[in-house]
């Protein structure tokens, strides 16, 4: 490892460490649902999320209730993110017309984003539309987060409530995570990337002229599609010119926040 890695390394360290303490009792005041700047001002709509999604905040679950919970929503994020990947060429927001992911790669990305992984076996700028991204991959990167921290909330509860049967409210638990916690954060860290020249947009690629014209050597393609061979066996090859360049947009800020 290089000085800059080391660097890096101990930078992030040191700011995770600063931040321990205020960040950590911010949390903690969240989850017994103290008063926090927050909740001043969004009690209203998290009260609406909970009136709309049928959700009573003062019913507390047992243990099994809360696991039951947990598998449940993320089997449906699961499902959710893998029809994304396989119907994506005829759902909207996809303006390269990429084509449906296949299914063992559309399974594999499902599983890896529902259990917060986020594994990738492909390349996101020539695979995923921008609906698969944003309402599937960033939507995830929110609940699978919320939903882990949601479940070591529950475990921290049972070990303080040792003669309680209930252990929280994974719903309201999974809410407020998002609401107050991981929300605040990406978007604060997704303007300062916005700030920064990352882009953030829902506008086709672009193609740009290059300053100078770049030449290589590509394999020669037959009508089927197979290189070309000579008669030693070695692949015939031919002089490609390109003077442009196409160049990945889409949203990136708040994919990387997050």
């Amino acid at each position: 490892m290089n000085a800059q890695g080391t660097l890096q390394i101990v930078i992030y360290l040191l700011v995770l460490l600063a931040l321990v303490k205020p960040l950590g009792l911010y949390m903690a005041r969240v989850y017994q649902n103290e008063s926090v700047v927050l909740n001043r001002y969004f009690v209203g709509f998290e009260n609406f999320v909970y009136r709309l999604s049928g959700i009573k905040t003062d019913q507390d679950m047992r243990w099994t209730q809360y696991t039951l919970a947990v598998l449940v929503f993320n089997l449906f994020g699961l499902l959710v993110v893998y029809g994304l990947q396989r119907f994506q060429d005829v759902l909207p927001f996809n303006p390269q017309a990429f084509p449906p992911i296949s299914p063992d790669s559309a399974f594999n990305s499902a599983v890896s984003f529902a259990t917060n992984t986020n594994w990738q076996g492909y390349s996101g700028e020539t695979t995923m539309s921008y609906l698969t991204q944003m309402l599937g991959l960033c939507v995830q990167n929110f609940v699978s987060a919320a939903s882990g921290m949601a479940v070591l909330v529950a475990l921290i509860r049972a070990f303080k409530r040792r003669n309680c049967q209930g252990i929280g409210n994974f719903w309201v638990d999974m809410t407020r995570t998002v609401l107050y916690i991981l929300m605040p954060l990406s978007l604060i860290f997704a303007l300062v990337l916005v700030s920064q020249g990352v882009v953030q947009t829902i506008k086709p690629y672009a193609t740009v002229n290059l300053v100078e014209t770049v030449s290589y050597e590509a394999p020669k393609l037959d009508e089927m599609g197979k290189a070309l061979v000579d008669t030693q066996g070695k692949p015939v090859t031919e002089t490609v010119k390109n003077s442009q360049q196409t160049l990945a947009v889409g949203p990136a800020a708040s994919q990387i926040a997050i």
